[in-house]
């Protein structure tokens, strides 16, 4: 692992610290009027989900770690496991939902290509598409004169989900949703 300069710690760079790995979600350089400055890094534990702040001064070094990343083909759920497919070699793996989370689980589709991030050939994480296609199965019809107006209306998704559609909208369209957010985002073409 390559030994960097605290300053040079990004956010979203992932780093060995106190024996667990640790990804950076938020930097803030210190200037003090008395001492040294000093980096403020705001750390995630990517094991146990846990925070962490943490004071770097500037020369001091942190254990920069690469994940390596390989896409996977996400197959089936069986009780509480996740099955995913190698794209390159078709071994399978198995993830607890709860080692993927909720907020992730609910956008998995057959067949989905998903990225699983690993450290020393053990999956630490996965990452999403930035966005999926759903398809719209329940929401109020539309009331004439109502769409000039930039209110939204509710809906459900074909994953289950509700969320917030824009008045035009009916039952049967596909819609691009944000995985990162859940928001509506545009129609699906």
């Amino acid at each position: 692992m390559p030994l960097v300069v605290s300053n040079e710690c990004r956010v979203g760079n992932v780093i060995l610290h106190q024996g667990a790995l640790w990804r950076a979600v938020k930097i803030a350089h210190v200037k003090p009027g008395k001492g040294g400055a000093f980096n403020q890094i705001e750390l995630k534990n990517l094991i146990t989900g846990s925070k962490l702040n943490e004071r770097f001064r500037s020369e001091d070094k942190v254990d920069k770690v690469s994940l390596e990343q390989r896409d996977y083909q996400y197959l089936y759920e069986q009780d509480d496991v996740l099955v995913f497919m190698d794209q390159a070699n078709y071994e399978q793996i198995e993830l607890q939902k709860a080692f993927v989370g909720e907020d992730q689980v609910r956008f998995l589709h057959d067949g989905m290509i998903v990225s699983v991030e690993s450290y020393e050939e053990r999956p630490i994480g996965i990452a999403l598409p930035d966005t999926v296609v759903l398809e719209v199965v329940e929401t109020e019809p539309t009331v004439k004169g109502q769409t000039a107006s930039s209110s939204y209306k509710p809906a459900k998704a074909s994953n289950g989900m509700r969320i917030m559609i824009p008045p035009y909208m009916s039952e049967g369209e596909r819609i691009l949703v944000s995985t990162e957010t859940g928001d509506y985002m545009r129609r699906a073409d």
